[in-house]
């Protein structure tokens, strides 16, 4: 396998505000016609994920969800276990008060909550609501009371990692543990990996083309090692349209497709 790609959605392959991917069509139409595998990998559920990986047309690539703690094949979905959701809203209320209160989990929020949180239409938020491996949600304190929630939450096993929007909640993988478990069986030449924020950043610098997505809706990233080492580049564009330059970028430079432009 001479290349496989791993994305991340909100704010990277799709709109910030509109969920759109049609700036990224001509890159994920190159994909499609050179057979490039495509993994989805998101903070998302599976469920929440599985209408545009049939949309794309990505099967039979595996989606990486809810942060890495969960990796589906749509169509092979076992029966869904929310144990381990569970856990974490037990947690939760196991929080000092004052912590607790500055959080604001999809499961503090109703079907309304969620929309407005997210911008997603109601279908889609029920979907979010369906979690079984992790939590997000909104936090509204101070940056040092953050770092003493997830300390706290450390300590029972559970993992706080910041995303475009919300701070997740989760036990077990990562999107990047994942992501090495797809590469050690593949064993594809290149990768890339693509995304926004700092839940993104483990998956981007194990890939051997990295690519920050412009985030114009948060602090973005700090420098990170693989910029430095040239193994990591910086899109000028936000989202979609970004993501549409890099990976034509990176083709023609791998001379797996010539661009048009």
């Amino acid at each position: 396998m001479k290349l496989m790609v791993f994305t991340d959605l909100d704010g990277t392959l799709l709109d910030h505000d509109s969920y759109s991917h049609a700036p990224a069509r001509p890159a994920l139409e190159a994909l499609a016609a050179l057979e490039i595998p495509l993994i989805l990998a998101s903070s998302k559920t599976a469920r929440e994920i599985a209408p545009l990986h049939a949309e794309l047309a990505l099967a039979p690539c595996p989606i990486i969800a809810e942060n890495g703690a969960q990796m589906v094949t749509p169509g092979t979905e076992a029966a869904e276990d929310r144990s381990a959701y569970r856990k974490i809203r037990a947690a939760l209320e196991r929080m000092p008060a004052e912590l607790r209160s500055c959080f604001t989990g999809f499961g503090d929020m109703d079907r309304q909550g969620v929309i407005e949180a997210t911008g997603l239409d109601p279908q889609s938020a029920g979907l979010a609501q369906a979690r079984c491996h992790s939590e997000p949600g909104l936090w509204s304190g101070t940056e040092e009371g953050f770092a003493r929630f997830a300390d706290l939450l450390g300590q029972e096993g559970i993992s706080s990692r910041r995303g475009g929007r919300f701070a997740t909640l989760s036990f077990g993988a990562t999107k990047a543990d994942r992501m090495r478990e797809l590469i050690a069986a593949h064993a594809p030449d290149h990768t890339i990996a693509l995304g926004d924020a700092p839940n993104d950043i483990e998956m981007i610098e194990t890939a051997s083309h990295g690519v920050i997505v412009r985030n114009t809706h948060g602090p973005g990233l700090p420098p990170l090692d693989g910029e430095r080492a040239g193994t990591v580049r910086r899109t000028q564009a936000p989202g979609p349209q970004g993501w549409n330059e890099a990976v034509l970028d990176i083709l023609e430079e791998l001379e797996l497709h010539r661009r048009a432009d």
